[in-house]
């Protein structure tokens, strides 16, 4: 995949210059937008694109398009002084153009023993806990790929998905697609699984 260079505005809003930096981060397949202030970063929003990537006709052009949308829609929040509203302040990450869903991996600092891992997850809409979500995971990201394990949400948000990892590559993590959907709205993050 080519390189995709991200955008940079200032702005200024009575007398605060408002710099909006938006980029790629291409190995989590996220669009990631911060806003600086007299070079402090003040909050940031990230959007996942991972649900796109493995869709026929996704492009670096699209991905590109994307990218654009989200600094845009960014810039016009600082203008209209609502920015803080757009921050992803829990760390949660919504799909791009979503519906608010958004699925966290709650112990991902964990390292992995061995060819099995189970991933503990919440799933939330607009902030509020999910329950019966179907939580698929993939190990590959072809478009034809098939559901590699499933769960469902609780009460309390909370799921677990066991994978079982393939034979190790050279490298020390292992790259697995977790989607998280109900009846009208979906989440789909990139999560890379630390092997022990």
């Amino acid at each position: 995949m080519s390189t995709i260079f991200g955008f940079n505005t200032d702005t200024k809003v009575g007398d605060t210059v408002y710099h909006v930096q938006s980029e790629t981060r291409e190995n989590d397949l996220l669009l990631q937008t911060q806003v600086f202030v007299k070079g402090h970063c003040i909050g940031k929003r990230a959007s996942s694109y991972a649900e796109r990537t493995v869709q026929p006709g996704f492009s670096v052009e699209l991905m590109h398009e994307l990218l654009k949308a989200q600094h845009r829609m960014m810039l016009e929040a600082v203008r209209e002084s609502r920015v803080e509203s757009l921050f992803c302040t829990d760390g949660s990450v919504q799909d791009v153009n979503a519906g608010g869903m958004a699925i966290q991996w709650v112990n991902s600092t964990e390292s992995f023993p061995g060819d099995k891992a189970v991933l503990k997850l919440v799933v939330t809409r607009l902030g509020q806990l999910v329950d019966g979500a179907l939580v698929t995971s993939r190990t590959s990201f072809d478009p034809d790929a098939h559901i590699h394990s499933q769960g469902m949400s609780e009460t309390d948000g909370k799921a677990e998905i066991e994978i079982t990892l393939p034979v190790p590559p050279a490298g020390t993590e292992t790259p697995v697609l977790i989607r998280a959907a109900t009846d009208d709205k979906s989440v789909t993050r990139k999560f890379r699984i630390k092997r022990a």
